[in-house]
């Protein structure tokens, strides 16, 4: 062999074994990873607490010990005489409307003025030049209170002396609908409890004030509705919108609304009132004092069944607390309300809802929020109906589930793909984990853990299911409207918009959009901040749906403008021009070049608006078109538990959820395997305890979240693909509907195992003893 050819063959060799790097992942249907995930992982990434600023002082507010009380005086003397301290706030500082809340409800005081209203209520604010100063100078405000008897249990509120001026009924919907005389030849009847969950975020409530040279403040927050926020805090300075800017800091966790206004409010007053940037940095139990929490419920049922098992009629009554003011839960009554019966064909409902004012910390949006109390409620009175009738669960459900075309309670007319059925079948049918009778006895995972206290001879497996709905995007006349703008130089497309990436994933389906329909390979998206239009708030899939349309419209309009030109030079239209891979073509193989070749020296822009069509308010009978859509999941899931002493352990859920249609394959399934997580915790540990109105261990040691270890085997059976017409892609929002199915999948499964009723969540241990075993 010559060695030409020797060289020949020991380079071909070579390239042959040269690894020929795997594709990234590119628009939408594909796994793209999020482009903060290094430095989020690495822990680079720049979080509220992060922040600081030249001339930095320190916040820190002074927030009420007790959960009723009158204000007698408050003192502020020996605070603002502390070396160091800087300046000191109350309500007397407050130069604009006293008056905040989200949900149109302006009813909650910066500070408290009169009267304190729940535990954690901020008094005063201060402002020093080290944080430990100001904790001290925040504790010397004397505060002379007269304590008051608390209004605690919700049922008592309908009785009680008004604890605010707008009295103790926030919200009552009597819902309406079909034939009150009708009954069935069976009838169950439950009383359910669920309790406060807190969203829990991962950091906890942080920002920074810096004043302005026009006299205003710019707030760098966590926030996940940055207009929203601004207009209050704006109104609350006694400023005009535009000289109150919000700057959106890394967001580290959302599953709810969870910043604290308590928090932000004072923040800026003492950037105003110091002229210096002032930072504050929430511990723990001020976060779980300071922000919402979902409402406790308290629900009563009573179901008619014809003999087949196929729902007559729904009666219920449906309370939730809203702690001391309204925040979200007009909202939250209107969804539990209108989900009462869960995702079945009921001909005839009655179901009367209120959500009342208590001196119970304060609740608000937090996941799936209604939806999940209700769905706790008809699953177990579902599984009630089958075990009187001796049917099995699943087929009671199969002969009762909502399809496309059916109608609601309120009267709306289901639109949207509900593949009910089709869930339920495929979770049903699934197989069932194996039992661990041929594994040693050393060896098994029983209740309370590897060293838990129970035998193997108590251990009881039981089955159960859960099937949740949820809306998407506001409801009841909410103007839902996002505004997006794709700019392109330089072959790098840039996306600004408003929606806040909270952990859902919106600015990577922002990059996905724009790649699919512009070819571009690399994609960023701006910092959120109040100069941009407004987007809304991050919650119930809205910017996966209102958003994303407005960057894919925007996106489009760009696409237009990249094609026009080429379009017009071989006579033909864009609609006959196509881009895919990073380059464009035409129907007939005349035109082709690259993307990259077509923008070379342009600089193209389009800004849009996505806003669905209109929803109605529900009337004074609870009817109504109120949503825009909804979302479907069914869950069976399978425990074990100690019948001795009441321990649970979940061996596995397994998920088939309606997603419309897949956008991003990994960030999908993460997103529900989160929410299913979260759900166990519902079911399981997660109960702030407020005796008396007074948060029990404000801590994480004190309340227990699901850990990694608590995380049973979570199986995605069946994503139903099936789009939705009237939203962007067909896509659905995800996230919501498995924390609303899960907790009611694990308590129909306790129930199963031992008989018992388990009308509470979180699931006591008591209420999973058998006794007489």
């Amino acid at each position: 062999m010559s060695n030409d050819a020797a060289t020949a063959e020991a380079e071909g060799t070579a390239e042959a074994a040269t690894p020929v790097p795997e594709p990234i992942p590119h628009g939408l249907g594909a796994s793209l990873p999020p482009a903060d995930a290094r430095a989020k992982t690495e822990g680079t990434f720049p979080y509220a607490a992060d922040l600081w600023a030249e001339g930095l002082l320190w916040a820190a507010v002074l927030r009420s010990p007790h959960p009723h009380a009158r204000i007698v005086s408050i003192d502020t003397t020996h605070a603002r005489e502390m070396p160091g301290v800087r300046a000191v706030v109350t309500h007397e500082d407050v130069p604009g409307t006293p008056l905040h809340g989200r949900g149109g409800r302006a009813d909650r005081p910066v500070f408290a003025s009169d009267v304190v209203r729940h535990h954690g209520e901020p008094l005063a604010a201060v402002a020093a030049d080290h944080p430990d100063t100001a904790r001290m100078a925040a504790a010397a405000v004397i505060v002379e209170y007269e304590v008051l008897d608390p209004v605690t249990d919700p049922e008592q509120a309908f009785e009680a002396e008004p604890l605010h001026p707008d009295g103790n009924l926030i919200r009552h919907i009597p819902l309406r609908h079909g034939d009150p005389e009708a009954a069935g030849e069976v009838v169950v009847e439950g009383l359910y409890r669920i309790g406060r969950q807190d969203p829990a975020p991962i950091g906890a409530e942080a920002g920074l004030a810096v004043p302005r040279p026009d006299g205003g403040v710019e707030l760098y927050l966590a926030s996940t509705d940055p207009h929203g926020d601004r207009d209050i805090a704006a109104a609350c300075y006694g400023l005009p919108p535009e000289q109150v800017k919000i700057v959106v800091t890394g967001v580290p966790g959302a599953t709810a609304d969870r910043e604290d206004q308590g928090f932000q409010l004072p923040l800026g007053l003492l950037a105003l009132r110091t002229g210096c940037p002032v930072k504050l940095t929430a511990t723990r139990e001020e976060s779980f004092l300071g922000h919402t929490h979902r409402h406790p419920t308290l629900l009563r049922y009573r179901h008619h069944a014809d003999v087949e098992g196929r729902i007559v009629k729904v009666e219920a009554q449906i309370l939730l607390d809203a702690g001391a003011y309204a925040d979200t839960s007009s909202d939250a009554l209107a969804a539990a309300v209108s989900f009462a019966c869960g995702p079945y064909v009921v001909p005839n409902a009655f179901i009367e809802g209120w959500a009342v004012r208590t001196n119970n910390p304060p609740s608000g949006h937090v996941r799936g929020e209604g939806a999940m109390q209700v769905c706790a409620a008809y699953e177990a009175q579902m599984d009630k109906v089958a075990k009187k009738l001796g049917l099995d669960p699943a087929e009671v459900r199969l002969r009762n589930v909502l399809a496309t075309g059916d109608v609601l309670p309120t009267g709306q007319t289901v639109t949207c793909p509900a593949p009910v059925a089709e869930l339920l079948q495929a979770v049903r049918d699934f197989p069932l984990p194996a039992l661990p009778k041929d594994t040693p006895e050393d060896e098994w995972l029983l209740p309370g853990g590897p060293e838990g206290a129970g035998e193997p001879g108590a251990v009881r497996r039981g089955v159960g299911y859960g099937i949740g709905m949820v809306h998407m995007l506001g409801a009841e006349g909410a103007d839902e409207v996002s505004t997006a703008t794709v700019k392109v130089q330089d072959g790098v497309a840039t996306v600004l918009c408003a929606a806040v990436e909270t952990g859902q994933g919106f600015t990577t389906l922002a990059r996905q959009i724009v790649q699919d329909t512009l070819g571009v390979d690399e994609v960023q998206v701006a910092p959120v901040d109040t100069d941009q239009p407004p987007a809304g708030p991050g919650c119930r899939g809205r910017h996966t749906w209102v958003s994303g349309g407005a960057v894919e419209r925007a996106a489009k309009m760009v696409r237009t403008q990249l094609l026009q030109p080429l379009a017009h030079q071989f006579g033909m239209s864009t609609e006959l021009l196509q881009i895919a891979d990073g380059k464009i073509t035409s129907y007939d193989g005349v035109l082709s070049t690259t993307v990259a070749e077509a923008l070379e020296g342009k600089e193209l822009w389009a800004t849009a608006q996505c806003r669905p069509h209109p929803t109605e308010p529900l009337d004074e009978a609870g009817q109504g078109d109120a949503f825009v859509g909804m979302a479907f999941c069914a869950i069976r899931a399978v425990v074990d538990v100690d019948i001795e002493i009441g321990s649970v352990r979940v061996v596995e859920l397994a998920v088939a959820q309606d997603v419309g249609r897949v956008l991003n394959p990994a960030q999908l399934t993460a997103r529900i395997e989160a929410g299913v997580t979260q759900g166990v915790g519902i079911a399981l540990t997660e109960n702030l305890r407020t005796p008396r109105g007074l948060v029990r261990h404000p801590d994480l040691t004190g309340y227990a979240l699901p850990t990694a270890l608590d995380t049973p085997d979570i199986r995605i059976v069946k994503l139903v693909e099936e789009r939705d017409v009237v939203a962007p892609f067909g896509a659905k929002a995800v996230s919501a509907v498995p924390v609303v199915a899960s907790p009611a999948a694990v308590a129909s499964a306790v129930r199963a195992a031992t008989g018992r009723p388990v009308n509470r969540l979180p699931i006591r241990p008591q209420a999973a003893v058998v006794t007489g075993n």
